[in-house]
């Protein structure tokens, strides 16, 4: 028999599993049946997607390569950003059946939940929003599947023309001018759309929808094209953990560091200075008690505390790579007589301090060079994105970078994770860590990267710090890890991060005088804890609720008085306080003394001293603590002893 009529079987491939385990199914057969035959029933009626090495697959994709594979399930933060995905489609297709003529634009997952873009000449209603939640949750229970489709060019604009699709249709043409060869289309029920998937098997695996709002929005972003209808919502497994996250976020519109910083009069803004704090003098203090407390940390631990101009010359950026990279985010400055922009504000701190470096000659001896500042910076964030002290133009941070040598990384980094828990620990914030790797987007051979890789995570390895990996999340110049802390209400925030840069110091061509008398080059360290100020007292804010600690409190006692006759005593008592260098302020208003007390806890004063004829008498002080209800009351002390109850309480903790 020739050759060519022999039958012809598929090769083997080599699955290997998260455990090391490794599996060999033959090529082409699909995620869901190697689960359902080589892992289990169970984890097949749980799977939602799954990833080989790299790359995403929908459960009924066939495996056409060895790899490493691993299954998601509706246990895993992954799964979860899925079905939001998939209820951006199922909102979408509801949306286009209830109100016809309808466009669809674009529909991602987002932190909370998932959105989608609308053009419609007539604004949806909030009795809209109800109608389409509810219609989307039917379709949840018809538990329709989700079916994957590749086609060409001209079948994706022949299928988004013949439906009226328009912004589709202009997606589509730059999506192929990029290189593309097919589109995916992906479809339940009679509805269709493209995207890159995955999606869940089905509708079914949603849970549950709720829609949040409506917000407007401008096609690609863009304020000269037109205006869209953005609709926000969430999805989750079950309307149990939905019930828990509205719960969640009635407490966090409680606690919202913009409301509580105008109640407590910490910060404003002012349209005439965009994205940049004006601080009282009580945000002030507050502000520098942390900036005091972090200036203290790192002069105890080896670092040399420096100041660098805030304006460069477009040179320094070319060096750096944020000239190319980074430009439409720095605020540039514009030559008069040429028009030609030459400089700009800096927008991070660490090419001035390469410079620093660079003005004398360095030994090994005095590696590792720790440089730390807290120097202005100002980025050219959009107008749309500025959101109170988490999104701002102007901002300072608890910055530092670490010259040193390669052996000394795994020491270096060891010691910064050390005070990266000991700092957040202090303010009663659990943290992970994750380790993001080389992005799309890099500047430095892939040989650099792999060296850069390598160290970092052999250093992460032997903190005993627990890390997952972040593939792609690296910055534009080396590899890092970044620590998101849990506040008191559950939510995730990303804060510190350590990131090891190889390419900075060839760049800027640092050196050092090794052992052997010759040049070596160094390793650079960023690393932040803190992370800017203005978002870092935010989040304080919101995880305290306006309740800080006594240590952090920007006024920590307050004296008031049942009488005018009381005040000599009370003015003496604030003095006392204050030469203690403790924050008191005394309460000379003409209120009755409920009205005082009551003034003083809604400010959230820890302590409120309150001075009568007894504590004149005998020299006391009758302390009062916030927030405790019928025990806030603590009787007469001396006033020696509580100012030495005030003092210890008021130490900073790290």
């Amino acid at each position: 028999m020739p050759l060519a009529y022999l039958p012809q079987t598929m090769p083997d491939l080599d699955i290997t599993l998260p455990d090391g385990s490794q599996k060999q199914v033959p090529a082409g057969t699909t995620v869901a049946d190697f689960v359902k035959q080589h892992i289990g029933s169970g984890l097949a009626r749980a799977a939602l997607f799954a990833k080989l090495d790299d790359e995403e697959l929908d459960l009924s994709r066939p495996l056409t390569r060895s790899g490493k594979l691993t299954v998601f399930t509706s246990k895993s933060r992954e799964g979860l950003d899925l079905i939001r995905h998939d209820a951006a489609h199922i909102m979408a297709s509801v949306v286009q059946r209830l109100f016809p003529g309808t466009q669809v634009t674009i529909g991602p997952s987002t932190e909370d939940g998932f959105y989608y873009d609308f053009f419609r000449e007539k604004p949806f209603t909030p009795e809209d929003l109800q109608r389409i939640e509810k219609e989307a949750n039917e379709e949840i229970r018809k538990d329709l599947p989700f079916v994957r489709k590749e086609v060409s060019k001209e079948e994706a604009l022949a299928l988004f023309d013949r439906l009226g699709e328009k912004f589709k249709v202009e997606i589509v043409n730059d999506i192929f001018a990029k290189g593309a060869k097919t589109l995916t289309l992906y479809s339940h029920g009679d509805w269709v759309d493209f995207c890159l998937g995955p999606h869940a098997p089905s509708t079914g695996k949603v849970g549950v929808i709720k829609l949040l709002n409506v917000a407007g929005a401008y096609w690609r972003g863009d304020h000269r094209n037109p205006q869209l209808q953005r609709i926000y919502g969430t999805a989750f497994f079950d309307k149990k953990d939905l019930d828990a996250w509205l719960k969640q976020q009635e407490e966090a519109r409680k606690r919202d560091h913009r409301k509580l910083g105008k109640e407590l009069d910490l910060f404003h803004f002012h349209p005439f200075a965009p994205g940049a704090a004006f601080w009282t003098h009580k945000g002030t203090l507050l502000f520098h008690t942390l900036s005091n407390a972090m200036r203290g940390l790192c002069l105890r631990n080896g670092y040399q505390e420096i100041k660098t101009p805030l304006i460069y010359d477009k040179g320094l950026w070319e060096i750096s790579g944020h000239w190319g990279k980074y430009r439409e985010n720095m605020f540039l400055i514009q030559d008069s007589e040429t028009g030609e922009h030459h400089s700009s504000l800096k927008p991070m701190n660490c090419p001035s301090h390469y410079l620093l470096y660079s003005m004398k000659k360095h030994s090994y001896r005095e590696l590792p060079l720790r440089f730390h500042t807290q120097d202005i910076l100002h980025r050219n964030e959009a107008t749309g994105v500025l959101s109170g002290l988490t999104r701002v133009r102007q901002f300072q941070q608890d910055d530092a970078h670490i010259l040193l040598m390669e052996s000394q990384i795994t020491d270096e980094v060891h010691r910064l994770v050390e005070l990266v828990g000991r700092v957040y620990q202090a303010f009663g914030l659990e943290y992970r860590a994750k380790f993001g790797t080389r992005p799309a987007e890099r500047i430095g051979s892939d040989e650099l990267w792999d060296r850069a890789e390598a160290s970092l995570r052999a250093a992460v390895e032997k903190t005993g710090v627990a890390w997952v990996e972040n593939p792609g999340d690296g910055a534009f110049y080396g590899p890092k890890l970044d620590f998101h802390v849990r506040d008191s209400i559950g939510r995730e925030w990303q804060l510190g991060t350590i990131q090891l840069d190889y390419n900075a110091p060839d760049r800027f061509d640092l050196s050092y005088v090794g052992e052997d008398n010759k040049e070596h080059r160094p390793v650079v360290i960023h690393r932040a804890i803190y992370g800017s100020f203005e978002r870092f007292i935010a989040i304080l804010i919101e995880h305290y609720a306006g309740n800080f600690p006594v240590w952090l409190a920007p006024v920590q006692a307050r004296v008031i008085t049942v009488a005018d006759r009381h005040m000599p005593w009370a003015r003496e008592v604030a003095d006392t306080l204050r030469a203690r260098g403790l924050r008191a302020e005394l309460d000379e208003s003409s209120e009755k003394l409920g009205a005082k007390i009551r003034d003083a806890q809604l400010q959230k004063i820890p302590y409120t001293l309150v001075v009568g004829d007894k504590e004149v008498e005998q020299k006391t002080v009758s302390p009062r603590r916030h927030g405790e209800g019928k025990d806030a009351e603590m009787g007469a002390l001396p006033l020696a002893a509580f100012t030495d109850q005030l003092a210890k309480e008021g130490t900073v903790p790290f």
